[in-house]
């Protein structure tokens, strides 16, 4: 026996129960209707001239209907008497290459057969302008090429900084259709001049590159579609900031005040640009908020985020198995282009699902009570999730919270891996 598990072999694994978290679950029934409604607008698709060629972005992110929304727009653009094409607007994620920027698409459904038109990925950039504060902003070239860009992105609180625009329409166009170059750019200052940063470049696009207007999505705390609304060039300063407070009230939290550990399934970019929501957790490199907690553990890796193990820096244990996935290649191109490290650093690896968490367990302090502990599949999923039964007293306490009654335990399975919650 290694000294570590006999170190954590006596730890008392707690037991749960299933809650259920009421939150706002308003959502379009019809996400390609809505995109059709939304560019009902003026100052929106009537700004197409027949004949032309309109590009709009796909993220790296996995937005809700993101497929559905990308084809809508593509097959209202030919209606219009346009060629649509898609390009990656993806910064320096999928490894920085053209080649992985298509295969996030792909992984999100985002495919020539299904969206119906050329999906053109490249890393080369070509000169929009200069931003206010004398920064070069760069586009992807392809998409300056072309006699339109719409840029399409989802609106909300960004994990690194906070400001009037965060992460969505202005981001995109600074960050996500800069690619590797131009995002560089926009980060060389940190992210402490971000705030100022993505809405000086934004704005220098939206005067310099060609667009018409643009496409701004919010989702739900249950990541289904809220809202899509297509904003008029000259509207999007005015605009993406109350919808930015829109997705702000939207999200969803972890409904306690403190926690000891909190237990995640997985971690991946496509979850969150830090691979876990510090919004949702309450921690970030540069804060602790609510909800307060001593010790986080990642048991994977999501299937959608491939090798990049951005935020496991966030964790205080993991597992070998995320230590086996994680790819460099894929993931360092991204902090180098951020200048952003911290979430990179590797946490105490353990054998074993069932050690990572005796090992949160074991290095909280003994404050004499039973330790909360609250057990997430991601940041994403907050639905329907697991407590320890120390947290009962809480859960009753809060009209948004409800359990089922049962009493469940961890099941293992033969390598102590997590298997399954058992009812006892």
């Amino acid at each position: 026996m290694s000294v570590v598990r006999e170190l954590l072999q006596d730890v008392q694994i707690p037991r749960f129960c299933k809650v259920y978290n009421r939150m706002d679950d308003t959502h379009v029934e019809d996400p390609a209707q809505a995109v059709r409604d939304a560019l009902r607008r003026e100052g929106t698709l009537d700004r197409l001239k027949p004949g032309s060629t309109v590009c709009f972005p796909g993220s790296s992110r996995e937005i809700a209907n993101i497929a559905v929304i990308l084809r809508t727009l593509a097959e209202e653009v030919k209606r219009a008497g346009c060629t649509p094409y898609i390009v990656p607007g993806m910064g320096s994620h999928g490894g920085a290459t053209a080649q992985g920027q298509r295969a996030v698409l792909e992984h999100y459904g985002v495919t020539e057969e299904f969206c119906g038109c050329e999906i053109h990925a490249s890393m080369e950039t070509g000169h929009v302008g200069w931003s206010a504060e004398g920064l070069e902003v760069r586009m992807d070239a392809f998409a300056l090429s072309c006699d339109y860009v719409v840029p399409v992105g989802r609106i909300k609180p960004h994990t690194d900084f906070h400001g009037t625009f965060e992460s969505g329409i202005m981001k995109m166009l600074a960050i996500g259709l800069g690619k590797q170059y131009g995002a560089s750019i926009c980060h060389r200052r940190g992210f402490a001049e971000m705030p100022v940063n993505i809405p000086s470049f934004g704005r220098t696009c939206l005067r310099e590159a060609g667009i018409p207007f643009a496409v701004g999505i919010v989702e739900n705390a249950f990541h289904q579609t809220h809202t899509v609304r297509a904003i008029p060039n000259e509207r999007v300063e005015a605009e993406e900031p109350e919808l930015l407070n829109l997705a702000r009230s939207l999200m969803p939290v972890i409904p306690f005040e403190k926690v000891d550990v909190l237990m995640l399934e997985q971690i991946g970019k496509d979850i969150s640009g830090d691979g876990m929501d510090p919004n949702v957790v309450g921690r970030g490199f540069d804060f602790r908020a609510r909800p307060w907690l001593h010790r986080i553990g990642v048991l994977d890796l999501s299937p959608k985020t491939g090798g990049n193990f951005n935020g496991i820096g966030n964790a205080d244990a993991t597992t070998r198995r995320v230590l086996e996935k994680c790819s460099f290649e894929e993931t360092f191109p991204n902090a180098i282009t951020s200048i952003g490290t911290e979430y990179l650093r590797i946490p105490a690896v353990m054998d074993s699902d069932k050690l990572c968490m005796q090992m949160c367990l074991r290095t909280c302090p003994d404050l004499g009570a039973p330790l909360k502990v609250v057990w997430l599949k991601d940041t994403l999923h907050m639905g329907e999730f697991y407590a320890s039964v120390s947290l009962m007293d809480e859960i009753e306490a809060n009209p948004a919270l409800s359990a089922d009654g049962t009493v469940y335990e961890i099941q293992w399975d033969a390598g102590e891996n997590y298997a399954a919650f058992r009812a006892v």
